[in-house]
């Protein structure tokens, strides 16, 4: 995989822990060249860039902050030169009671909204008008998730909707831009051993998800980032549009 991806610029939302810090660990260890956005602790990532001083870049930046959006991809770019694939990973999950006060339940859907779709989309468009003034183009990698197509469970349904909308966005994109050079995918995890996960286990118990899955053992995020490897590489662009599970056989649709 290193000469596929080798000097590749590439920028991974979320990449400071769970999902996203095996993405950019498995990039850089491959060659690539990594633009890692954090939002606010990024002690975990101290180890990466003394590893890799020269191929590894952090950014701090809020995505619920999302006017800034072109702000924070000019600076990226102007680091790195440009981008060749834009991995749009970061993305919460908060449980929202449907019983609760109407104004947290909306809270919560707006906050969820904003930053695992709204911004996931103004990413897109900004990495897009990017790529057109490219000549070899560039490809968008989204991390969606098995409940986009499965749905989730009532205090979660915010989470489903939002990453519904990002299948639906990454084909757009696909049928768009195909012929001017962007190809874009989508990765549909299931249940992965991450904090963000934790959530939901301390709430439904560990033995929930495990019930849920073909194989013997949870997902860990070292099995989605080879799979995100690859779609970078450029071996898969005739997939363009396509969604992947990685899910343990938990969703297949």
């Amino acid at each position: 995989m290193e000469k596929y991806l080798k000097n590749k610029n590439i920028l991974v939302t979320g990449g400071s822990k769970g999902i996203g810090r095996s993405i950019v660990n498995f990039l850089l260890e491959n060659s690539a060249r990594v633009a890692i956005h954090y939002n606010r602790n990024g002690a975990s990532l101290e180890k990466t860039i003394k590893k890799y001083p020269d191929v590894a870049f952090p950014f701090q930046f809020d995505l619920e902050n999302i006017k800034t959006i072109p702000a924070f991809m000019e600076m990226v770019i102007q680091k790195m030169g440009h981008l060749d694939v834009l991995v749009n990973n970061a993305g919460i999950a908060v449980s929202s009671d449907i019983t609760g006060p109407d104004e947290d339940w909306i809270n919560t859907w707006n906050k969820t909204m904003d930053v695992n779709l709204n911004a996931t989309g103004f990413l897109c468009k900004k990495a897009i008008q990017h790529f057109l003034g490219r000549e070899k183009g560039g490809k968008i990698i989204n991390v969606s998730s098995r409940a986009a197509f499965r749905g989730d469970t009532e205090d979660y349904m915010d989470y489903a909707a939002s990453k519904a909308g990002m299948v639906a966005l990454t084909r757009s994109i696909a049928r768009a831009f195909g012929k001017k050079g962007i190809v874009a995918f989508t990765i549909a995890p299931g249940f992965v051993q991450t904090e963000m996960a934790q959530q939901f286990f301390d709430q439904y118990g560990k033995e929930t998800a495990l019930n849920q899955i073909a194989l013997e053992n949870l997902t860990k995020p070292e099995d989605v980032a080879p799979f995100v490897g690859f779609l970078a590489s450029g071996l898969a662009d005739h997939a363009t549009g396509g969604t992947f599970d990685i899910n343990a056989g938990s969703y297949v649709h």
